[in-house]
């Protein structure tokens, strides 16, 4: 079978042909109809993300597909299953074999594309605001980097918590996707500034930031006492330093949150979070935005789409 595979950190990867793999104890074997991009995955690439697994490895941390084995001692899910998958690797491949307990039925009515780009964008919003910041009912959400694939499912998921959203993308384009999940207010981060023009529609309550650095400080300047930030990423590259003695005299909190993560600790966090979210979807409340589609073949495109932040909404790999 194909596998997209890196063979070396800080190189390009490549295409390869590896055995399709039979289950394991506890495993199932999931022929994949999709993968979503991540900027976790270019992290992966270059050597600097949290995790540093061995390698030859293959790239595309969630999937989705249809379970077609089962490994021994497993029972569920069944072959045929429709399912999505957050495996940290090996989603950019024609099949794979992976945790039966990492895999979430789909409702019948989510295509695989959407199911494969859902899992850590929605999840992480939704784990970063109803739980990590506790996100209420008529609070002020600002959202940094409002257009990407994390910004709008916080967008879309703030106002389904009743939040007044207040969405900061880089020009009209943009600010027109996040205005279509539902934005109260845009702010250009290219033309306006953003300190002021967050003070004028009130301060936030809530910062929801993937991005860190100069818009990171800014945000941090324009939010009320008792506020909550939310560190999600750092796409700018730049890791911002916050003065503890700020956060003192603020009374605001920073809050970090590492999606997978959770994997390690509270797993059924996760699962619930996920059968919240595909419940809403199944609802009619959620509308993911796959901005991006593309054959494997070009699953470095995809990758580059994302390494010159020029990517709207998800990408999303089609395998099968």
């Amino acid at each position: 079978m194909r596998a997209f595979r890196l063979g070396s950190y800080g190189e390009s990867p490549a295409f390869a042909t590896v055995p399709c793999p039979d289950p394991g104890p506890g495993e199932v074997r999931v022929r994949i109809a999709a993968c979503g991009l991540n900027f976790a995955d270019l992290l992966t690439i270059e050597g600097t993300y949290q995790e540093r697994p061995e390698l030859p490895l293959t790239l595309g941390k969630e999937l989705a597909g249809t379970v077609e084995a089962l490994g021994p001692g497993v029972a569920a899910p069944a072959p045929g299953t429709r399912v999505a998958v957050y495996t940290g690797q090996g989603g950019l491949a024609e099949a794979g074999c992976f945790e039966a307990a990492r895999c979430v039925p789909l409702p019948d009515a989510m295509p695989f594309d959407v199911a494969a780009g859902f899992q850590i964008a929605y999840g992480t919003s939704h784990v970063a605001l109803a739980d990590r910041a506790g996100l209420r009912a008529g609070e002020t959400l600002l959202v940094l980097g409002a257009a990407g694939g994390v910004g709008l499912t916080a967008v879309e998921i703030g106002k389904a918590m009743g939040a007044r959203v207040i969405a900061v993308a880089r020009g009209a384009e943009r600010l027109a996707v996040a205005r279509a999940a539902g934005a109260d207010h845009l702010i250009d981060s290219e033309t306006e500034d953003l300190r002021e023009a967050v003070i004028a529609l009130g301060r936030a309550d809530v910062v929801y930031d993937p991005v860190g650095g100069d818009a990171f400080r800014a945000a941090f300047r324009a939010v009320n006492p008792g506020a909550r930030m939310l560190l999600i990423g750092f796409a700018s590259g730049d890791v911002p330093q916050i003065p503890a003695n700020h956060l003192m005299v603020k009374n605001v909190s920073a809050i970090g949150l590492n999606w997978g993560g959770y994997l390690a600790f509270d797993p059924d966090a996760l699962r619930r979070s996920l059968e919240v979210l595909f419940g809403w979807y199944a609802g009619g409340r959620l509308h993911p935005t796959i901005g991006h589609r593309l054959p494997f073949e070009k699953a470095a495109e995809g990758l580059e789409l994302l390494r010159n932040r020029k990517a709207v909404g998800k990408v999303v790999v089609e395998i099968g």
